[in-house]
């Protein structure tokens, strides 16, 4: 039964077998999930927005940002909604017209092309200012149609005892924003110099209209228009014509001028706001009573045009302002001065007073600037007391935790403290404005000191803002509970008049108005505090106090609670307001100044986030600007301009200043100037280390890797063209990261080391003139250059080649002695051509025939004078300009050949040297693991198995190439021989026989060369130059001549020939020593000298021979290696054989068995 009591569309199977229970608890369980990783989610935002928003600051960048401003969501409200355009589009627009563009960057005709563009936004302008006239008109005849002198004609409301203030103030508002038009226009010479030059340009279009391929009959309608928008705009006629209007209704409806009860009203209400603005300016409390005194000069001239009335001690009141008030800034740098505007506007009442007074007023301002400026500083110091002490307060408010027994208490504090804090910013900013406008329209020089303490004023009104910001989530969380408990106050004391009213059971028409206007103030304070809802508060109290509903001491609390509500309810606009910077565009002639004074002072470098932020505030304005082809280009210029000034007065002179004490603090065992901290003073600039990066436009301003850069760069610099520097740019660097904590970039040089020497590859590419200007010495395997422009010679040795070879790779060795091949072919191939010479040849053959037939009698000892006469008689043959016979540049060619050779031995011991220090990491030659075995064991993936491959070969590599290097000799020989000893070369089989007059030739090309070294003029100077005894040793080789050249007993002849002359000296000496004659003596001295030298020499080069030979192995004929040859092959051979056969046997012992 109870199936069918369900309703029919309610179907289910009555089966129920548990699946939908178990469907929902899985769908429960991903439910659960999904709020579990939201929450995390929602907690990570809560932690990168947690109460301090972050380190850098720049609010317009929040992802999230807070705002506070209440709105309502009536579509009535949204229809006669209107936004203050005039601000933010009209203002900026104007003021930034001409910006961005330097004169000497602008171009013939850019003007015309700006105002061409500026054109639309004044047709704006236009629009704007003519619905401004609208409603001015508008709002006169709605108040005159309020309050009418004919007692007969039917009244709208009572409005006896009814003063509707807040529209007045409202109107002067709309009058302050024409007055400022007006003065922004009129300041603005650029905007007038541009308008001229486009008429100018407009009249030579008219001419020839075909040319700029526009109509004839457009231009006239422009014409027009723009004769009509200088009337209106550009003439500074806005304000004027706006009050010069025809209020009177001509067609019978709305009398103003006659209306003496409006008049009177009028009166009244500027009066009214006038007493509120006096009490108020000037004091720490003003919050924006000098902007309301604006409105009420332009009220006062309004109510003169209109009525034609003139009281002369409000005048004269109104004047006297100016003592206490001398300039008030409406808008970025337009100053504005009421006395001129009061005296130009209503000349009929400035007749009334004496000059005097008028002249004491201007007199006045001038002493104003002066003891502002004197006061300044003193400004300043308390001013840093206060923010400070006011900060501490808003820290204090966000830490402790709110009692809900003094709720209503904390309430009110943090009520005041908020105020506090928009109170001061109100009062920095005004005296920031004030004084640097009142310099800047008086044109008189503003002191350093001054400039200093402005800036320091501006980084406090930053200060405030940035407090108010990092605190923004304590400041929402109260701010609706503050205006709750204002609208509560404000409530109770409505509710007492309202009772009141009530309780009097008189009835008439206006107790019913009070009665209904108290129910609607009531009605809107019900709700969120908007503009709109205390726009209708005021405007129901206007007509609720009447009657005396109210009692005095009622009424001051409730305006006091009112006032409070305006401010708290829009407490974050009125502070960005109050604390906007943008006015710091047009005096950014003072950040230089500031810059340097941050950079002498720099305990306090973290100003500079302060000052950067409010240099921000200019961007959203230039935004507005119309007469770029994009305001993105003024952007741009403002940017480079402010980074420029940023770079020239503290970036480059902090990177100069570290450089130099990080020089001065290596370099302190030279005579420096004094540096006691004590005598000569100490900064200390790593403050500016600490510093967080400053954002300004899309870039991060790091000053710390600014300079880490400027550095690195500097020192890696000044290494690569000194290398031998290296050394003091690495102590430099330790220094900077001891002494300011920049953490530097090691100068990884391209080599990776700073002992390279000459590199392998420059070598190998240039060969042919490396061997001929480099000289060899066999004992230490080094190079030296032979002669340098510089104070020193290169040298280069196994290092510097293990380095080059480290650096390029070990298969750069086979490259290089194929780049030698190459040249030694060339070489003897002018070695051949020498020796087939007709003149060499033939006299050689001579001395070979010489020496068979004397060798017997001379010990087969080859003669010395024999060698000698060679070398003289070759001499006849020619001599090149220097002086160098045919024998001098064999002698050199085979040197050459000798260089390439030991540059191929030296390229060998590099290779070892770098294989072996490759090496060194491995714990035994013997037994090296192979890893891809133990791969494979493992069982690990492919690309594991290819690095492990890649790693056994390289290692096998290494090994072998640390255990025998390449036989690059034995190559070279081996290439050459068979060419050499071929019979088509005989003529190099004479090559023995010139031996001896090449080294008797080289022993004294020797001795001048190292007599050289004690000359002043070293050119030409050497010690060493066994490239000739290697290559002697090599060509003897390849001839395989060693024998032939030990028949000739050569060196022994020599040793003979000095030692036989040298006894003859000394026998000569004894013999004289007897006469005594000095000279003759001393002449042989000299001539034992030279013998003795000449030996030495003799001998050192047949050390040096017989160790170059020990290379080629010169124990062994050719005969003798290739029967050795032979030897080996057929052991190899044996061997193999014997393994073989012992193999066979074992398998055929069996079967014999």
């Amino acid at each position: 039964m109870a199936v069918e009591t369900l309703s029919p569309d309610w179907e289910f199977d009555r089966l129920d077998d548990g699946s939908q229970k178990i469907h929902a608890e899985v769908q429960l369980k991903n439910y659960g999930k999904f709020l579990e990783e939201y929450t995390s989610q929602l907690r990570r935002i809560e932690d990168a927005l947690d109460s301090s928003v972050g380190d850098v600051w720049d609010f317009r960048l929040d992802p999230i940002a807070l705002k506070l401003l209440p709105y309502e969501q009536s579509s009535l409200l949204e229809l006669i909604k209107t936004e203050n355009k005039a601000e933010t589009k009209f203002y900026n627009g104007l003021l930034f017209y001409g910006e961005g563009a330097t004169d000497s960057s602008m171009a013939e005709g850019d003007c015309q092309i700006q105002m061409g563009r500026f054109i639309s936004f004044l047709q704006e302008l236009s629009c704007f200012v003519t619905r401004c006239y609208e409603v001015v008109m508008n709002v006169v005849h709605q108040l005159a149609a309020l309050y009418i002198s004919n007692k007969i004609a039917p009244k709208i409301i009572e409005t006896t005892g009814v003063h509707f203030q807040t529209m007045y103030e409202h109107l002067g508002e709309l009058l302050t924003v024409l007055l400022t038009l007006d003065e922004i226009i009129e300041n603005h010479s650029t905007l007038k110099d541009h308008w001229t030059m486009y008429k100018r340009l407009l009249k030579s279009v008219h001419h020839n209209p075909s040319k700029f391929g526009i109509q004839e009959e457009k231009l006239k309608p422009f014409e027009k228009f723009l004769q009509k928008l200088e009337g209106q705009l550009l003439d500074g006629m806005i304000f004027q014509a706006c009050i010069e209007q025809q209020f009177d209704s001509l067609n019978g409806g709305v009398s103003v001028s006659k209306n003496s009860t409006f008049a009177e009203e009028f009166a009244h209400s500027i009066r009214t706001i006038f007493a509120n603005v006096e009490a108020k300016l000037g004091e720490p409390s003003e919050i924006d009573q000098r902007d309301k005194y604006v409105g009420v000069c332009g009220l006062s001239v309004l109510h003169f045009q209109i009525f034609r009335t003139v009281d002369k001690k409000f005048y004269k009141s109104l004047l006297d302002i100016c003592k206490k008030v001398p300039a008030i800034t409406l808008t970025a740098n337009i100053i504005w001065f009421a006395d001129n505007f009061l005296i130009q506007k209503m000349p009929a009442a400035a007749k009334l007073l004496d000059k005097k007074s008028l002249h004491a007023i201007k007199t006045h301002r001038d002493t104003f600037l002066q003891q502002k400026a004197q006061s300044l500083t003193k400004d300043v110091q308390s001013y840093y007391v206060f923010v400070s002490s006011w900060m501490m307060k808003m820290e204090a408010i966000s830490s402790k935790e709110q009692r809900m027994d003094k709720f209503a208490e904390d309430l009110t504090n943090r009520c005041s403290v908020f105020i506090q804090g928009f109170l001061y910013a109100y009062s920095i900013s005004t005296i920031i404005k004030t004084t640097m406008n009142l310099y800047m329209s008086m044109q008189k020089p503003m002191t350093k000191t001054s400039v200093k303490a402005l800036c320091r004023l501006i980084e406090l009104l930053k200060a405030i803002e940035h407090t108010f910001y990092r605190r923004s989530m304590v400041v929402a969380d109260s701010v609706s509970h503050i205006t709750q408990h204002l609208q509560h106050q404000a409530l109770n004391s409505i509710s007492v008049a309202k009772k009141r009213v009530i309780s009097d059971k008189k009835y008439s028409e206006q107790r019913l108005d009070v009665l209904s206007a108290l129910v609607l103030a009531e009605n809107t304070l019900n709700g969120p505090s908007t503009r709109q809802r205390r726009l209708i508060l005021s405007l129901a109290l206007s007509v609720g106090t009447q009657m005396k509903t109210f009692k005095d001491e009622e009424l001051l609390p409730l305006q006091v609670v009112m006032k409070k509500l305006d401010l708290i309810s829009e407490l974050r606009e009125r502070v960005r307001t109050q604390c906007d910077c943008c006015f710091l565009y047009w005096h950014r002639a003072v950040f230089p100044i500031y810059l340097d004074d941050v950079y002498e002072n720099a305990v306090d470098a973290a100003r500079l986030h302060y000052m950067f932020s409010a240099l921000r505030d200019c961007v959203p304005a230039m935004v507005c600007a119309r007469h770029l082809e994009s305001y993105e280009i003024l952007l741009n210029c403002y940017d480079k301009e402010i980074m420029d000034i940023l770079n020239e007065h503290l970036l480059e002179k902090l990177c100069r200043e570290i450089e130099k004490d990080l020089r001065l603090s290596v370099h302190t065992h030279l005579k420096l100037d004094d540096r006691n901290p004590f005598r000569v003073g100490m900064k200390d600039l790593a403050l500016f280390f600490s510093l967080n990066p400053i954002r300004f436009f899309n870039r991060f301003i790091d000053i710390r890797a600014f300079v880490t850069h400027y550095l690195d760069k500097t020192f890696y610099n000044l290494t690569t063209v000194a290398l031998h520097d290296w050394a003091t740019y690495s102590e430099m660097r330790n220094l900077a990261t001891q002494r300011y904590g920049l953490v530097m970039t090691e100068a990884h040089l391209p080599s990776q080391t700073l002992e390279q020497g000459l590199d392998v590859l420059e070598i190998m590419r240039n060969i042919h003139v490396f061997v001929s200007r480099y000289l060899y010495n066999l004992n230490n395997q080094i190079f030296i250059e032979r002669t340098s422009n510089n104070k020193h010679l290169n040298t280069i040795n196994i290092r510097h080649i293990a380095n080059s070879i480290r650096t390029h790779g070990t298969g750069i060795m086979n490259t290089t002695v194929n780049f030698t091949y190459q040249f030694l072919r060339k070489k003897f191939y002018i070695f051949s051509q020498f020796m087939y010479d007709e003149h060499i040849k033939s006299r050689l053959i001579k001395d070979i025939r010489f020496f068979r037939e004397v060798k017997d009698q001379n010990d087969h000892k080859y003669p010395f004078e024999r060698a000698e006469k060679f070398n003289r008689g070759i001499r006849k043959l020619g001599i090149t300009p220097d002086g160098q016979s045919y024998l001098d540049q064999f002698r050199q060619l085979i040197s050459q050949i000798g260089n390439a050779m030991g540059y191929v031995r030296m390229i060998r011991s590099g290779g070892l040297h770098c294989s072996s220090n490759a090496i060194r990491f491995v714990p035994d030659l013997e037994d090296i693991v192979n890893f891809e075995e133990l791969v494979k064991e493992e069982g690990l993936s492919e690309e594991t198995l290819k690095a492990a491959r890649q790693l056994d070969s390289v290692l096998s590599d290494h090994t072998r190439n640390s255990a025998e290097g390449t036989e690059y000799f034995k190559m070279l020989v081996d290439v050459f021989a068979p060419e050499f000893r071929s019979p088509k070369n005989m003529h190099l089989r004479n090559f023995h026989i010139i031996v001896p007059p090449l080294t008797l030739n080289f022993v004294e090309h020797s001795i001048s060369c190292k007599e050289k070294l004690n000359k002043k003029n070293k050119m030409g100077a050497a010690f060493t130059d066994d490239g000739f005894a290697m290559g002697v040793a090599y060509i003897l080789k390849l001839l395989d001549q060693y024998q032939e050249f030990d028949s000739l007993h050569w060196f022994q002849s020599a040793r003979e020939k000095y030692l036989k002359e040298m006894r003859a000296v000394a026998k000569q000496q004894t013999v004289q020593s007897a006469s005594q004659d000095e000279k003759l003596l001393q002449t042989m001295n000299l001539t034992q000298k030279r013998l003795d030298v000449y030996l030495q020499e003799f001998e050192l080069l047949y050390f040096s021979l017989s160790s170059a030979r020990i290379f080629f192995r010169a124990d062994k004929t050719a005969a003798e290696e290739n029967q050795e040859k032979k030897e080996k092959e057929e052991e190899n051979k044996t061997s193999n054989g014997d393994h073989v056969t012992s193999s066979g046997s074992a398998l055929t012992d069996p079967v014999v068995k």
